[in-house]
This record gives C-alpha cells, sequence and structure tokens, in this order.
C-alpha cells in the first residue's frame, strides 16, 4: 500500500473527506484531481454518549475501509465534518484526536453542518441552516469568515428540528386530552400512530420505556400532516419552525455582510429537505422580507461531498478538482 509521501503514487489520495453524523459516518479519499479513489460507511460519531476516544474509533473502521479501496494509508489532508463538533474548543480537541490517529499531515475539523453548505454551493459562500434531529445553521465566505452559533439546544437558545416539534406536540397534545390546553387533533393522532387510544396511554408507554425515546422522532410527519389539515395548534409548530430557520440565516446573514447582496441560503436536513409545502412557503416568504437577495435551495446532495470540497479548498485545488467531484456525486 502507498501513502501519501509515496510521490506520485501518493498524490492520489489528497484529501481524506469525513461526514459523521449521529447515526452514520461516510467517508471518502479524493485524489489531488477530484477523483473519488475509495470510500466507506460506518457508524454513528457519538462522543458525548461514548468518549472522544471511542468515537474516533468509529471513524477509523469507515475510514480504513475507505483508504483500502484507494491503495493508500496516508493522505495530505484530513477534512473532517463532525456531529456533536459545536463549540470551537469542541472542534479543537476532536481534531487533535482525528490527527493523532496520523491519517493525513494536516486534519481540520468542523461542524457537520458545513458540510451541508459546501455541498449545496460552488464556492465557501453562503448559509445552510440544518433541521434534522435538532436544528444548526452556520455560514461562510471564501476568505475564511465564518458565522455560527453554539446550538447545543435550549441552553443555547435553540429550538426546532424533529426533535423539538415532537416535544412540543407532545406537550400540546397531552394538554389537551386533559382539559389544560386548547383542542388539538394531535390529541387523537399522536397515540392512535403507537397504537394507543389516548395521550394518557402514551405518555405511560414513553415515560416507562415500552415505547423507545428514540421513536419520537416519528411524530414530526405527524405534525405536519396535522397542520395541512388546518389543525391551530400544529399549524402554530410549523409555523415557530420557519420563524426560527429565519431568524438564524438571516442572522448569519447579517454577520457576513450578506444581506444586502445575492446569497444562497441552503436548506437541509431530514425535516426541511421534505419540502413540506407550509413550511417552506413560509421560510421563503419571510426570508424575501428579511433577505430579499437571498437565493433559497434545499440541499440534496451527500454531506461527505461538502467535507471533500472543503478539504480540496484547503489543498488548493484547481476548480477542475471541484467540478469532478461534484459529478462523481450526481
Amino acid at each position: 500500500m502507498s501513502t501519501a509521501a509515496d510521490g506520485p503514487a501518493g498524490e492520489r489520495g489528497s484529501v481524506l473527506a469525513v461526514d459523521a453524523g449521529n447515526s452514520k459516518t461516510d467517508v471518502a479519499v479524493v485524489g489531488a484531481d477530484g477523483t473519488v479513489l475509495g470510500t466507506g460507511r460506518g457508524g454513528g460519531f457519538q462522543p458525548p454518549l461514548v468518549g472522544v476516544r471511542a468515537a474516533v474509533d468509529v471513524l477509523a473502521d469507515a475510514v480504513g475501509r475507505a483508504m483500502t479501496a484507494a491503495g493508500v494509508s496516508r493522505v495530505d489532508h484530513v477534512s473532517a465534518c463532525l456531529a456533536n463538533a459545536d463549540l470551537p474548543v469542541e472542534e479543537r480537541e476532536l481534531s487533535q484526536a482525528v490527527q493523532a490517529r496520523g491519517w493525513g499531515r494536516t486534519t481540520e475539523v468542523r461542524n457537520d453542518t458545513f458540510a451541508v453548505l459546501r455541498a449545496g454551493v460552488d464556492e465557501p459562500r453562503g448559509v445552510a441552516v440544518v433541521c434534522g434531529a435538532g436544528i444548526n445553521c452556520v455560514g461562510m465566505l471564501p476568505d475564511g469568515r465564518t458565522a455560527r452559533f453554539p446550538a447545543v439546544g435550549k441552553l443555547s437558545g435553540d429550538w426546532g428540528g424533529g426533535g423539538g416539534l415532537a416535544d412540543e406536540a407532545l406537550w400540546f397534545a397531552a394538554r389537551a386530552e386533559d382539559g389544560r390546553g386548547a383542542p388539538t387533533a394531535l390529541a387523537r393522532v399522536l397515540p392512535a400512530h403507537f397504537g394507543l387510544d389516548s395521550m394518557y396511554a402514551l405518555i405511560e408507554a414513553l415515560h416507562l420505556g415500552r415505547i423507545p425515546a428514540v421513536r419520537q422522532h416519528e411524530v414530526a410527519p405527524l405534525v405536519f400532516a396535522v397542520s395541512a389539515e388546518g389543525d391551530p395548534v400544529a399549524r402554530s409548530l410549523v409555523h415557530r419552525l420557519a420563524d426560527e430557520v429565519v431568524a438564524m440565516a438571516s442572522v448569519a446573514l447579517g454577520r457576513l455582510d450578506l444581506l444586502t447582496e445575492e446569497a444562497p441560503v441552503l436548506l437541509g436536513g431530514s425535516v426541511l429537505a421534505a419540502r413540506h409545502p407550509e413550511l417552506d412557503d413560509r421560510i421563503r416568504a419571510l426570508l424575501a422580507e428579511r433577505a430579499p437577495k437571498a437565493v433559497v435551495r434545499v440541499v440534496t446532495a451527500a454531506p461527505v461531498l461538502g467535507a471533500a470540497l472543503l478539504g480540496l479548498d484547503r489543498v488548493g485545488a484547481r476548480e477542475e478538482a471541484g467540478r469532478r467531484l461534484r459529478g462523481q456525486y450526481g
């Protein structure tokens, strides 16, 4: 097996791109010309649960497969976009842990939202908002300036994503059933989805673990369905999520001085990628008021593409390399 220091053969593996989310990890070894030489997939990256060393071990499994497929054992640069790298201090800690594995000469760790942003733009310029289980937003400029939020949940002022929708929907449905709150069809639809006849039964099943907590992610699509039927409570939650997306995007645009010029606003993650009409329409309408020159697009490209493009940016690859790489990810 060749190494990145072996001259022409080693140059085949210029960038090791890693996109690691809570549920899965994707890795690609990319040559300096943008050719994908090898890929690998592994489990989720969750240092808060298992610790940094064990979390990086998960990356190592996928990295090993990708490097074996590429025929290299080391690259010039590791571009790792990782879930749970929410604060700069966490990025530094994780960067040191990844660099210690010896996969590349240099290493840069970013939050995984940066991968979504870079995957959706031809140059590192714009803002991305991601709604999956939670919500996050980042922005960047070609000169290296970035805009970001701590994005660690309620503690840092965040609300949204599938988890936020589920929590609020359950809260409103519980209060509707016992009379403390306004009536909503959520009180009927949510327990029925889980094969139960009341919110009390659903609360009991969730509290006692008979329904695993992870299944609460199934609630978010129900909120959109009930909202589409005109339910005021469900609709208020959809509107609140749109408001949060626009608040984050417009603040990030402002921090980068992009409010007065045409700039992309990329929407990603399972909730936004589903393109629920009511949510999508409200986001676009509100952005038209607060950032009228924003160009809104939904990102469907694999985030590992963004991690790889960030890596090619870092090693000074030619524009043709980025176009070639993007072509391989459709």
